[in-house]
């Protein structure tokens, strides 16, 4: 049984988000989380946030089926960053010119799968 979840538009530069998802990729949901909390980077909050709203999704659809699901059978089956739209700002540069700024979005995408058997 597997199930997803997806934070779209997060602020945060996907570059700088595929780091954070590159450390968590095929772990068990609880080696990821701990991994997460201790990670010092600004971008493991949104992707645990994600990985959380993952699981919970996971334990809906254990219940809506009837079956008992252990939590610590949970791994992070896929997990990708893909970039979000880009909002361009303009600040001013060198004898008043305009100079561009982009603020990157980033769409995180977390799978969870429970091990059969």
């Amino acid at each position: 049984m597997e199930a997803r979840a997806v934070a779209r538009e997060i602020r945060m530069s996907p570059r700088k988000v595929r780091l954070v998802a590159d450390q968590i990729r095929g772990r068990s949901v609880s080696d990821a989380m701990s991994a997460l909390r201790f990670s010092k980077r600004a971008a493991s909050v949104p992707v645990e946030k994600t990985l959380l709203s993952a699981v919970a999704n996971v334990r809906e659809k254990a219940d809506e089926e009837g079956e008992a699901l252990d939590i610590d059978e949970l791994t992070v089956r896929r997990i990708f960053v893909d970039g979000g739209p880009t909002q361009r700002r303009w600040r001013a540069g060198a004898m008043g010119r305009p100079k561009p700024r982009r603020r990157r979005t980033s769409h995180i995408t977390v799978v969870v799968e429970a091990k059969e058997g």
